[in-house]
């Protein structure tokens, strides 16, 4: 499967899209409305979070039926933990954007993202989308993708082709900081033109970000507002089930490994293997242990080769009792780093391996058969600088 990454992504047939600057934060672009010409069969996964705000609660609701009509986007403010008002405010601009495209509010995913414990500029965001007129007349997926960018430093886009028809799959996405999910990742929106029911695209959209946006982490911290949301409209015709799924894992692969690229410091890319695991939880464990592990993730910034640091990462997996040192295997790319010994040479081989862009760590287990692969980043200055002065 050739996944797109490019500039200039044209939405899927019978979508389009209208982005604006509405003045939340700055004069950069921070409104989005992602339409469908027709009712779309949908599916979404949110945050866990105890916290999460009040478009999440709403946009669970409107993905409960299977049937989504259009994507809004708020950039540079989440508008959580706001109580009654932030509510009022949420449920407000799902019913404004409704009337000016014709649908039930209760057909629109809503997704926030910024600073929270600030309500919505509720003002100018109500005279904006009192304007607003359907159908829209914007097609790349470009400029949604870098109007929903809050610390971002690219804008992250992939698509990709599948069956006869041909049906396309975009997905656009956000999100460098507040990242260990529990769900996908911050905000992530699918489009297809391919057609299947609200029953089939489910399993397959859940399971895909089980493998890709849940095996994402930057900096631990889960956030409020986590939002992933697919709409497919038909336009293209059927598809079959196996091959969509594997179109649509490739696709979310993408834009995992861009986020993970583009954390929020970030100089390198860290992928994380554990095979010969008990099972498949065991092995993803394991596996963001090391991720997390801020003295890996030091080590992998400063290309110093202290393998030992993995080590220490899977052994504070102490209830997994049935890991022994004894069997564990430790690799950095295709060097092994442990049991066997490294000479001088062997160091400076690692040393020279981990100055790369791209750090892989594989660790195989020998507890079992099942195997997981997480994506993140190292952990640089810059990631305490922009957390630093991030309101201010």
């Amino acid at each position: 499967m050739t996944v797109n990454t490019a500039a200039g992504t044209a939405l899927p047939l019978g979508f389009s899209a209208h982005v604006a600057n509405i003045g939340i934060k700055d004069a950069t672009d921070d409104f989005v409305v992602i339409a469908s010409d027709a009712p779309a069969s949908g599916a979404g996964v949110f945050t866990q979070s105890r916290f999460a705000g009040p478009s999440v609660n709403l946009s669970r609701r409107s993905v409960g039926d299977g049937s989504v009509r259009a994507f809004v986007v708020v950039s540079k403010n989440a508008n959580v933990a706001n109580g009654r008002a932030g509510a009022e405010q949420a449920e407000e601009v799902l019913k404004g954007v409704a009337t000016a495209i014709g649908c039930n509010p209760y057909d629109i995913v809503l997704a926030s993202t910024g600073v929270i414990g600030r309500l919505y500029p509720i003002e100018k965001i109500r005279a904006h989308i009192t304007d607003l007129r359907y159908p829209f007349n914007e097609t790349d997926a470009l400029r949604s993708a870098e109007a929903m960018m809050t610390t971002d430093t690219v804008a992250k886009v992939a698509s990709a082709v599948v069956g006869e028809g041909p049906a396309r799959i975009v997905g656009i996405a956000k999100g460098v900081g507040m990242m260990e999910p529990d769900m996908a990742t911050l905000i992530v929106l699918f489009m297809t033109d391919a057609r299947l029911s609200p029953g089939d695209l489910r399993p397959i959209f859940h399971s895909v970000m089980d493998r890709t946006f849940n095996c994402l982490s930057i900096d631990t911290d889960t956030s409020t507002s986590d939002t992933a949301a697919i709409m497919a409209n038909g336009r293209a015709g059927f598809v079959e089930r196996t091959e969509f799924a594997a179109a649509l894992l490739d696709v979310a692969l993408s834009l995992t490994k861009q986020i993970a690229r583009d954390g929020e410091g970030a100089t390198k890319l860290i992928e994380v293997t554990v095979d010969r695991a008990r099972d498949e939880v065991q092995a993803k464990r394991v596996a963001k242990s090391i991720l997390n592990s801020p003295l890996v993730k030091t080590a992998v910034h400063g290309a110093d080769p202290n393998w030992g640091r993995v080590a220490m990462a899977v052994g504070k997996c102490q209830g997994d009792t049935d890991i022994s040192p004894d069997r564990v295997i430790i690799r950095f790319g295709s060097q092994e780093v442990y049991p066997s010994l490294l000479d001088g040479s062997g160091l400076d081989a690692l040393k020279s391996y981990m100055t790369g862009p791209e750090v892989r760590i594989h660790v195989s287990l020998m507890t079992g058969n099942d195997a997981c692969t997480v994506y993140g980043c190292d952990l640089s200055d810059g990631y305490v600088r922009i957390n630093a002065d991030y309101t201010t």
